[in-house]
C-alpha cells in the first residue's frame, strides 16, 4: 500500500485549500514488505503523526530516546501494556502471580500472542532479550531498567555473567522473574520498551533480511531515513480485531512551526509540538484541539565534570544561580515549571526536592552567583568561555539563547552554542572533549523517583556528566533495599539532595506535553508518561 498523502477529512477551521503534501516521499531508500489486512472498522484510513525527531533505533534493547520509544510502543508489546490513560493492563501476559515475599513473579503468556510473521511469542524471547540488554558488552543505555531483577547489579558491574539474571522460562508460556526486593511498580517497568521481547538475535539483523519482525499492534512497512516511518496493522496481533486505524504514517518534523503548518494544511492529524506564538489564537479559536498536560520529565544542563573549567563546584553553582527560571519558563509559554531539582512534581510517593536558595529574592540570588563566580577565579576582564552542545530543536535553541544571555548579563560568561542534528547529537553527547555543558532531558520510563536518580549513578550509561559520588550511590542502594514506602521515600530524597549539592546537573524546567489533535481523531488522553499508542485511537470515517 502506498502512502496516502491527503486527508479525506479535515478540520474546517484549521484547513486550507487542498494542495500536494510537502511531506510527500521521494527517493525511497528501502522498503519492507508486509501483510495489509482489512480492519474491522471499514475502509483503511491513514493516521498522519508528526514526530519531533527521528528514532535512533528500533531495537528495544538499545533505545533510549523518546522518539524511539514512541515508535516501539506501536511496534512491540511487553508482558504488560498501558491503557490510554497510562494505567497498567495485561499485555503479552494475560495474568501473573506474586509469591508471599513479593519478589517472585510468574507470568502466564496468552495463547494468542504472535510475532508479525505468525510465530508464537515465547517466554524464552523475553529472557533472551533481557539477558542481551543487561550484558555490559552490549552497552544498552536502558540497562538500568532491569536493576530490580535479581543479580542485575552484579551483572552491570561485571561481577556476574548475563545468564545469572533472575529470569527463567520453565515453558514457552511461563516466565519466572525473581526481584532483588519487593517493588509494587515492577509491572510499570514491564510496559517500557527496554523490557520488550526480541525476535532473532537483533533488530538490525531483521532489517538486513528485508523483514522486520515485531509483536505489537503494528508492523514496520517503510523507514525512509530523514523523512518518516510507515506502519501497518499487524494481522497476527492478539487484539487485532480492536485496532481501528489500519495504517500510521510518522513524519520527522523537528520544527514546531513546520508541524503547525502541516496540521493547518490537513497533512498532519496529530502533532507532538506546538509553536508558542500560535497559542493565543489556538486557545481562543480552537481550544478543543489543543492538549497541554504536565508529564514526568525534566530538562537540564549536564555539566562535564571530567575537566576544567566545570570541575569547579563553585562555578557550577554560580551558573545554576544565574538562571532566572521564572523568566525562562515565560519564554516557553506553555505553563512549564522552573526546576530547582531533578525529580519532577507528580512522581509517585515522592516530594520534590530543591536547592535551599530557591526562595532567595532575585537580588540576593544574583549577588551570591557573582560571589561564587569570582571565587572560581573569573572576572569581567577574565570571563569564562563555555561550550554548550544542543540538538537542533527550535525550543531547545531558543532557551539556550535565553540562558546564554542571562549568564552574560549576570556573570559576563561567553557562551559558544553548537547545534547538531538529533542523531549526531546523540553521539556527540558521549564525547566530553566537545562540550562543557550539554542540554539534556530525562523522560520517565516509569513513575518512580529511582528512574530519575539512577541516571546519576556512577556506572549509569546515561550519566553523560561522569558524575561519581560513592555516598550518593550508597544512598540509592539503601533505598533499593527498603520495603517501607515512607522510609524509601525519605532515603531517595536524601540521595537527591546529596547529588544536588554537588551540582553535576543544572535543572531548568519540568516539561508539559503539547499536542494538536484533529476533531475527527479520538482517544488521545493525557497521561504522565506522554505515551499515545496508535492502537488506542479512532478516526471518524
Amino acid at each position: 500500500m502506498g502512502l496516502n498523502i491527503f486527508n479525506s477529512k479535515r478540520s474546517p477551521a484549521l484547513s486550507n485549500t487542498p494542495k500536494p503534501c510537502f511531506f510527500q516521499l521521494v527517493g525511497i531508500l528501502w522498503v519492507l514488505t508486509a501483510c495489509h489486512p482489512t480492519t474491522p472498522s471499514g475502509p483503511a484510513r491513514t493516521l498522519h503523526r508528526a514526530l519531533g525527531g527521528e528514532p535512533k533505533t528500533l531495537d528495544p534493547n538499545a533505545a533510549a530516546d523518546t522518539f524511539s520509544t514512541t515508535l516501539l510502543i506501536d511496534l512491540y508489546e511487553g508482558l504488560t501494556s498501558e491503557s490510554a490513560a497510562g494505567a497498567i493492563i495485561p499485555g503479552v501476559a494475560d495474568s501473573w502471580t506474586i509469591d508471599s515475599t513479593g519478589t517472585r513473579y510468574t507470568f502466564h503468556l496468552r495463547d494468542g500472542a504472535r510475532w508479525s510473521n505468525g510465530m508464537k511469542v515465547r517466554a524464552q524471547d523475553f529472557a533472551k532479550s533481557w539477558r542481551r540488554e543487561i550484558d555490559p558488552k552490549f552497552g544498552s543505555a536502558a540497562a538500568d531498567d532491569l536493576r530490580l531483577i535479581a543479580n542485575a547489579g552484579a551483572i552491570l558491574a561485571g561481577k556476574e555473567p548475563p545468564s545469572a539474571l533472575g529470569v527463567s522460562a520453565p515453558s514457552d508460556s511461563i516466565l519466572a522473574v525473581t526481584l532483588e526486593r519487593p517493588a509494587a511498580y515492577f509491572p510499570q517497568i514491564l510496559a517500557h520498551p527496554s523490557m520488550f521481547p526480541i525476535y532473532s538475535d537483533a533488530a538490525a539483523k531483521t532489517r538486513s533480511s528485508g523483514e522486520w519482525v515485531s509483536n505489537g499492534a503494528y508492523t514496520l512497512t517503510r523507514w525512509q531515513p530523514g523523512t518518516g516511518i510507515d506502519l501497518t496493522a499487524n494481522a497476527h496481533y492478539w487484539d487485532h480485531n480492536n485496532i481501528h486505524i489500519h495504517s500510521v504514517a510518522y513524519r520527522f518534523i523537528p520544527n514546531d512551526s513546520t508541524q503547525y503548518a502541516g496540521y493547518r494544511a490537513g497533512e498532519i492529524d496529530l502533532t507532538d509540538l506546538v509553536p508558542a506564538n500560535a497559542l493565543p489564537a489556538l486557545r481562543q479559536e480552537h481550544p478543543t484541539e489543543l492538549l497541554i498536560t504536565p508529564l514526568l520529565a525534566t530538562a537540564y544542563y549536564g555539566v562535564n565534570l571530567t575537566q576544567a573549567p566545570m570541575s569547579n563546584v563553585a562555578l557550577r553553582q554560580a551558573l545554576a544561580m544565574a538562571i532566572d527560571r521564572k523568566r525562562l519558563v515565560e519564554t516557553l509559554g506553555f505553563g512549564q515549571i522552573g526546576a530547582y531539582g531533578f525529580v519532577p512534581p507528580g512522581t509517585a510517593n515522592y516530594s520534590p526536592q530543591s536547592w535551599d536558595w530557591q526562595a532567595l529574592p532575585d537580588a540576593e540570588r544574583i549577588a551570591e552567583a557573582k560571589r561564587l563566580y569570582a571565587s572560581a577565579g573569573y572576572t569581567s576582564g577574565k570571563p569564562l568561555h563555555i561550550r554548550v552542545l544542543l540538538s537542533s530543536n527550535e525550543v531547545i535553541q531558543r532557551t539556550a539563547v535565553v540562558i546564554a544571555a542571562m549568564w552574560q548579563e549576570v556573570l559576563g560568561v561567553q557562551s559558544d552554542l553548537t547545534t547538531e542534528e538529533f542523531q549526531v547529537f546523540l553521539q556527540s553527547r558521549h564525547d566530553r572533549s566537545r562540550w562543557d555543558v550539554a542540554r539534556l532531558a530525562w523522560n520517565a520510563d516509569f513513575n518512580d523517583a529511582s528512574n530519575f536518580l539512577d541516571v546519576l549513578r556512577t556506572r549509569s550509561p546515561n550519566n553523560d556528566m561522569s558524575y561519581s559520588n560513592s555516598d550518593f550511590d550508597g544512598e540509592l542502594d539503601k533505598a533499593a533495599s527498603m520495603t517501607d514506602t515512607t522510609q524509601r521515600q525519605n532515603q531517595l530524597q536524601r540521595a537527591e539532595n546529596r547529588m544536588l549539592s554537588d551540582y553535576p546537573i543544572i535543572p531548568l524546567y519540568y516539561f508539559v506535553s503539547k499536542r494538536l489533535v484533529k476533531p475527527y481523531l479520538h482517544g488521545v488522553v493525557p497521561n504522565p508518561l506522554n505515551h499515545v499508542l496508535s492502537k488506542d485511537l479512532v478516526m471518524d470515517q
